[in-house]
C-alpha cells in the first residue's frame, strides 16, 4: 500500500533528478579551468539590537495593576555564503536574547540550503531556508521577531524573466525513532507535511503581476481518541498587483478548507485591497483595507465542552506563516498574540498612512488605523479601537540603519473584553531599533 510519506519520497526522488539533469550536462560542456576560476566566498553578519517600551500593549492579568515593561532584545546573525557556477550553498546563524539574560537566549542555525541551478532557469534548493512570497501576507520571513521563520523542505522550480513556478516539499518529525511512528506534535513548526505550489507572472515590460497560490498541510490529530491521524487543511489563493509610474494598486484574495487538529471543517477567507499615490519623490500617500473572517463563537473540539456552543465549521481565517507585524497594526494585537481563550472574531482593518522623505537617507512615516472585528458577539460590539503610530529610519551608510517608533491605541469595551488589556484601554509602545550589516571577507578565486 502506498502511503502518504511514500508519494513524497518519490516526489522528492524523482523531481530532484530532473532538477539536476541539465546541471550536470551543462557542467559537462563546461571545461574544469573555467569553473576553477568562477568561485565567490562570502562571511557577513547581523547585529540587531532593540529596546522597547510597553505600557498596556499586551494582555495582562486581571489581577495585574503594573503594566509597563522596559527590556532590549538582541538578534545576532553570522552568514556563509560560497556561489560558483550552477550551485549555492548558504548557512546563517543565529542568536537572540534579552541582555541579561547570561547563558540563555536561544541559538540555532536559520537558515543551511544548498541550490542547484541549470541555464535553463530549472533549480533545486534544499534545505532549511526562509521564504519570503509575494507580500508576505501568507508566507514571509517574519523578520521584525527576533527568531525570525524558515522552513526544513526542498523547494523546486523554474524561473524566467515572465513566468515564475516554485514547489515546495516539506515533511517534519520529532526524531528519527522508529516507536511511535510518524507521530509529529512537538517542533519549530505546527505542520507535519506540506505542500506549496506557487505560480507568478510579470512582463518586463507591464507594470501588472498576478500569483496563484496552493497550500496543504498535514496537522497531527489532537483528539484523544485517534491520536496517530493527520488532518489536511488547504490554502488557495491570488495576489495581484499594478503599478505604473508613481501608483500602485495590490489586492489579495485567500481561501482556507479542510480540517483542524481536532478535525473540525475549516470554511475561512480573507481579502485586502492596497492603493499607494506619490506625487513626488519626497511624499507618498497610502490607505487600504483588511478584511479577515471569524468565528462568531469559541471554537469547541467534538468532544464538547460545558457551556460553551459547538460548532461544526470554523471561519475564524489564519494568516499561517506570513509577516503579520507589517500588516496587522505595530502593537502586534492580532495574529502575534492570540484572543483570550484563543477566540477568532476575525478582524477588519482600516488604515491609512503617509511616508515624507526630505533626503534619500532619512524617512518618516505615520498611518492610523482602524480595527473591528468580523463578526457579530454578544453583548459587544464590533469596535475594537484606533492605533496611531509614528516610524523614523536613517541610514548614515549602507551597512548601518536606525529606526525609532511610537504607537498609541486607544481600546473599546471589546477590546478589553477580547484580549483582556487593561481597564483603561490606554495603550502604548515606544521603541528604538539599530541595525548593522558588516561584510566582514569577499574573496574570489
Amino acid at each position: 500500500m502506498i502511503t502518504l510519506r511514500h508519494l513524497i519520497t518519490l516526489i522528492l526522488m524523482v523531481a530532484t533528478t530532473l532538477a539536476l539533469a541539465p546541471v550536470a550536462t551543462l557542467a559537462q560542456e563546461t571545461t574544469t579551468d573555467e569553473n576553477d576560476k568562477i568561485n565567490k566566498f562570502t562571511i557577513d553578519a547581523e547585529l540587531m539590537t532593540r529596546s522597547e517600551l510597553r505600557y498596556g500593549g499586551l494582555p495582562t492579568d486581571a489581577e495585574d495593576t503594573d503594566n509597563k515593561a522596559y527590556f532590549i532584545l538582541e538578534r545576532t546573525r553570522l552568514a556563509l555564503d560560497y556561489e560558483r557556477t550552477f550551485l549555492k550553498a548558504h548557512i546563517t546563524a543565529q542568536h537572540n536574547a534579552i541582555w541579561g539574560q547570561a547563558g540563555k537566549g536561544s541559538f540555532n542555525i536559520y537558515e543551511a540550503w544548498a541550490q542547484f541551478t541549470a541555464r535553463n532557469g530549472m533549480f533545486a534548493k534544499i534545505g532549511r531556508q526562509m521564504l519570503s512570497y509575494d507580500d508576505e501576507r501568507i508566507i514571509g520571513s517574519n523578520d521584525w521577531a527576533m527568531t525570525a521563520l524558515s522552513h526544513d523542505m526542498i523547494k523546486l522550480g523554474w524561473d524566467s524573466p515572465i513566468h515564475n513556478i516554485h514547489l515546495m516539499l516539506a515533511y517534519n518529525q520529532n526524531s528519527e525513532s522508529v516507536n511511535g511512528g510518524t507521530d509529529y506534535r512537538y517542533g519549530d513548526k505546527p505542520y507535519k507535511t506540506m505542500q506549496n505550489l506557487w505560480y507568478h507572472y510579470q512582463h518586463p515590460r507591464v507594470p501588472f503581476g498576478a500569483s496563484l497560490l496552493f497550500m496543504n498541510q498535514g496537522l497531527q490529530s489532537e483528539r484523544e481518541e485517534n491520536l496517530k491521524k493527520t488532518y489536511y487543511q488547504q490554502l488557495i489563493g491570488t495576489y495581484l498587483s499594478y503599478k505604473p509610474r508613481n501608483w500602485s494598486a495590490e489586492g489579495s484574495f485567500y481561501y482556507q478548507l479542510g480540517k483542524n487538529e481536532s478535525g473540525i471543517d475549516i470554511r475561512a477567507w480573507m481579502a485586502s485591497v492596497k492603493g499607494t499615490y506619490s506625487p513626488s519623490m519626497q511624499w507618498k500617500l497610502t490607505a487600504g483595507y483588511d478584511y479577515l473572517s471569524g468565528d462568531p463563537f469559541f471554537a469547541v473540539p467534538t468532544g464538547g465542552g460545558i457551556g460553551l456552543i459547538q460548532h461544526k465549521t470554523i471561519k475564524g481565517f489564519s494568516p499561517l506563516y506570513g509577516s503579520h507585524h507589517k500588516f496587522y497594526g505595530a502593537m502586534d494585537f492580532f495574529y502575534v498574540s492570540t484572543y483570550f481563550n484563543g477566540f477568532t472574531p476575525g478582524l477588519q482593518n482600516y488604515y491609512a498612512g503617509v511616508t515624507y522623505k526630505p533626503i534619500s537617507k532619512l524617512k518618516f512615516d505615520a498611518t492610523y488605523h482602524y480595527f473591528a472585528i468580523a463578526t457579530n458577539t454578544e453583548n459587544l460590539n464590533k469596535k475594537l479601537g484606533h492605533e496611531i503610530e509614528f516610524t523614523a529610519a536613517y541610514t548614515p551608510i549602507k551597512e548601518v540603519t536606525v529606526s525609532i517608533g511610537y504607537s498609541y491605541m486607544r481600546g473599546s469595551k471589546t477590546m478589553e473584553a477580547l484580549k483582556r488589556v487593561d481597564s483603561q484601554r490606554q495603550l502604548h509602545w515606544a521603541w528604538l531599533n539599530l541595525i548593522v550589516r558588516p561584510r566582514f571577507l569577499q574573496v574570489k578565486w
